[in-house]
């Protein structure tokens, strides 16, 4: 229903209200058929399935069966402790998100806990859950409005409606009835829940509650969205599926093989296909992962970005839009003086300080004063100067009738009036020539082709002591004041490094098409010719609005549902969106996006949680910073991948060979999992620490297409696991004892492991550079690695539990030879490699500028 389009008397026969309120027993008739007036919260995810969810992850499932199976054929210690790195795994996940975001909450905080009304003429207070349609809401200043209201009396109110509309400053609102069609922003004989009255009183009749109000609605669109799947959580599935076909292949393929050319026996296959299982399934990497991206949380929390879930991390890094609202966010959300037009500025200071309602005395501090935004920003712009009030001798306060505010003041033996107000209106009011009114009316084109609210300034001097309205005729207009919310120089900063870093940046606001423009125009947008407004999104498909959004990075009166088809549309078009807001009106757009980002200081307490992100500075160059800690990081999680799969290869490869050749298996399922463990407690971390690379914020956003795994880092896995398994198997087989071999085996993947994590720290360039000492932790890991080696070989109780011999010195440096053999040839391929990629970018570049 469009309230706003109704007279009084039809509002109040449609609600079934008289002016006088509704009874007791009308209330409760509606309050029984129609409900409470609160919002309808979802069901929530049980405790149980939150915990499996970390569990049923692919390769988690198949080492649940491995070790089953393990259970299965007696073999109790191998099976538990399998099992045991399953657990560990699924809750160490199940840790991390246990603070699961919850959207209702905040919103509900926004609904008003106490309204005034009349009950059969009587004023009432009443809790406002029982507010029912048709009740009629007593408004004062500082009040929350508790439902959707159709005002029917109105007294100087103006109402903040930043939260649903995006404007900072306060409208001023009206009974009359609105007859074009009009957004949420426009219909100004309306008062939203959740809004607060700045200042006035009114009355207004209960037209919608709950679920029918307007944050009821945003609350309703919240609730359908759901959850967006971050880029990392798909290229790991995708990774898991990979390293399962692979290792179902070799099972398969053995089982043929073996079978058929050597008769092995079933308990045998059974042995041999879970250590495959155990040594290819990189089983410590969830730990790693999620250690790499706890460290960045922490980053990014110390440069005032809070990370709420830390897939989110990954997330920014590979962004490739962000949809930014613009007030608090690009603006400082307090309007500003931005130029001042006089030819007498002294005069227009002195009506700034003297015609207002805020300031009381000289003595007062412009940080204690609050108010209405105008008023406010005039103060602000002459704080500086030494001005004196001057004492109150008759005021006609501002009123959207006749758009002016007037004081009267002693001058001397006589009177001077200040008026301050719409500038129109104050010209035919005022002295001026014809050719002057021009002048003025020129430079008023001015202010507003930039964006800026004009402000008029007059004065008069009189003999007489009263103030009318008739006594300012034949005033003399002043000058003129340019008032704009401007953007923050931070944000001018941060879109400029954005687009260097091939992210487009797209302003949605809920603000006039002018005042989007110029600030878009500021801050440095990239298409700002053409401007989409709310109602042209009204007019447009879904595939329309897709193209569209390409071309388009200003939208100017927008509501909460279009900027939730903006986000989608982007993400039709596979853009990888951020969003920013601060208000209830941004809500559904952050949750709809792939990282949304809500402002910690200004931001409403819905647009934080329903935001992946909360910037706890409120500084849109924050964003900036966080985009290059999640490109360090993927890059980090990437080497950390780069290292962890060639490992696990060379030992299933290990397994295989065995087989093949009809030998006993290598290592035991234990000896796997110590060096899995071992490696994953030391060295995999120590590549989450390195540094972001000179070129981070200088190349595009990745392809969300590429799996994390590309070509190249296929090849290099499989010739380093080669590197790694073919020297050190062939060296342990010149020697005698399973337990001796089964030690230099250890001994030589746990080494190529320790030389190949320092290649992993560049994928091209060299390992051994200026930077290679800045990463301290590297050689703590590598410290704690030979201590821990140095226990399982040496160690009685490591000889125990793993199964391991003491070496000779002769034998350690046979391993630690062929250890310097993988980290040189690698060194090698590094460098040939990224001639070719070289060679082959410069033809591509070369092909493409032809």
């Amino acid at each position: 229903m469009k309230w706003y389009k109704q007279s009084i008397e039809d509002v109040l026969n449609r609600t079934g209200s008289q002016m006088t309120g509704l009874t007791q027993e009308e209330r409760q008739t509606r309050l029984k058929e129609n409900g409470p007036n609160k919002m309808e919260e979802k069901e929530q995810v049980k405790l149980w399935r939150k915990i499996a969810k970390h569990f049923t992850d692919l390769l988690m499932i198949v080492l649940i069966l491995a070790s089953v199976l393990k259970f299965a054929t007696g073999e109790i210690a191998e099976g538990g402790i399998i099992f045991l790195v399953v657990i560990i795994n699924g809750f160490v996940g199940y840790w991390q998100e246990r603070k699961a975001e919850e959207s209702l909450d905040g919103l509900k905080q926004m609904m008003g806990q106490e309204a005034t009304v009349l009950n059969e003429g009587q004023i009432i207070k009443l809790a406002s859950e029982e507010l029912v349609q048709g009740d009629i809401v007593i408004l004062k200043a500082g009040d929350v409005i508790p439902a959707d209201l159709r005002l029917i009396e109105v007294y100087d109110l103006t109402i903040e409606e930043s939260i649903l509309t995006g404007e900072s400053e306060a409208v001023e609102k009206t009974a009359d009835v609105i007859a074009q069609e009009a957004l949420a922003g426009d219909q100004l004989n309306m008062a939203f829940s959740g809004t607060l009255v700045q200042t006035g009183t009114a009355r207004g009749i209960v037209v919608e509650t709950g679920d029918a109000t307007e944050i009821g609605k945003i609350n309703h669109a919240l609730q359908s969205i759901q959850g967006q799947t971050t880029p990392l959580v798909k290229k790991m599935h995708q990774l898991n599926k990979q390293i399962l076909r692979g290792i179902l292949a070799l099972i398969v393929f053995l089982l043929f093989f073996t079978s058929f050319r050597y008769g092995m026996d079933w308990n045998l296959l059974l042995s041999a296909s879970i250590a495959l299982i155990v040594s290819m399934i990189p089983e410590g990497l969830p730990a790693v992962l999620t250690m790499i991206l706890s460290m960045g949380v922490k980053e990014m929390a110390d440069e005032n970005a809070i990370i709420k879930g830390m897939p989110a991390v990954e997330t920014l890094g590979s962004m490739t839009v962000i949809c930014s609202d613009k007030t608090g966010t690009l603006t400082k959300n307090e309007m500003t003086v931005q130029e001042v037009i006089s030819e007498e500025p002294a005069i227009v200071k002195e009506i700034m300080n003297n015609c207002q309602e805020l300031k009381t005395s000289d003595d007062q501090k412009i940080e204690e004063i609050h108010g209405n935004p105008t008023e406010l920003a005039l103060l602000k712009y002459i704080a500086e100067e030494e001005q004196q009030l001057k004492p109150v001798l008759a005021k006609i306060p501002f009123n959207s009738s006749y758009k002016y505010m007037a004081t009267m003041h002693p001058d001397g033996e006589n009177q001077v009036i200040f008026i301050k107000g719409a500038p129109e209106v104050l010209l035919k009011k005022s002295n001026v020539t014809n050719e002057e009114k021009k002048k003025w009316e020129k430079y008023g084109l001015d202010l507003a082709s930039k964006g800026q609210r004009m402000l008029g300034f007059g004065y008069k001097k009189v003999s007489a002591t009263e103030l009318t309205h008739g006594s300012l005729e034949g005033l003399t207009f002043a000058g003129l004041a340019g008032i704009i919310d401007p953007p923050k120089e931070s944000a001018i900063r941060a879109v400029e490094q954005a687009q260097q870093a091939g992210i487009s940046v797209k302003m949605i606001t809920g603000d006039h098409k002018v005042t989007a423009k110029a600030i878009s125009e500021q801050i440095g947008l990239k298409h700002t010719s053409k401007i989409l407004e709310g109602t042209d999104i009204d007019e447009m498909s879904d595939d329309a609005l897709a193209e569209a959004v390409g071309q388009v990075d200003v939208f100017a009166r927008t509501t909460p549902d279009h900027k939730l088809r903006i986000v989608t549309a982007l993400q039709k078009k596979e853009e990888i969106v951020g969003m920013t807001g601060d208000g209830v009106n941004d809500a559904p757009a952050l949750k709809q996006a792939d990282i949304g980002i809500a402002m910690g200081i200004k931001g409403s307490e819905v647009s934080k949680q329903a935001a992946d992100m909360v910037l706890a500075d409120d500084n849109f160059y924050t964003i900036v910073k966080a985009v290059k800690e999640g490109r360090r990081i993927f890059d980090n999680l990437q080497k950390t991948i780069n290292f962890f799969l060639p490992t696990a290869l060379a030992q299933g490869l290990i397994v295989i060979l065995a087989l093949l050749v009809n030998r006993p298996l290598p290592l035991t399922p234990i000896q796997i999992l110590w060096v899995n463990m071992v490696t994953t407690i030391t060295l995999s971390y120590a590549l989450g620490f390195e540094k972001a690379s000179r070129d981070t914020m200088k190349r595009p956003p990745r392809d969300t297409k590429m799996g994390i795994l590309s070509g190249y880092s296929f090849f290099r896995i499989v010739y380093v696991s080669l590197l790694i398994m073919i020297p050190s198997y062939f060296l342990s087989m010149q020697f005698e004892g399973a337990a001796l071999q089964q030690t230099i085996l250890l001994q030589g993947i746990v080494l190529g492991q320790a030389v190949y994590m320092i290649n992993c720290r560049e994928m091209f360039d060299r390992a051994i550079n200026r930077r290679f000492f800045e990463n301290k932790f590297l050689f703590l890991s590598l410290g704690i690695l030979f201590v821990l080696q140095m226990g399982a070989i040496y160690l009685p109780v490591g000889q125990q539990l793993i199964r391991t011999t003491a070496l000779t010195l002769e034998q350690q440096i046979l391993t630690l030879g062929n250890a310097l053999l993988l980290f040189l040839v690698v060194e090698i391929e590094k460098k040939i490699s990224k001639e070719i990629f070289q060679r082959k970018e410069k033809k591509v570049s070369h092909y493409q500028n032809d």
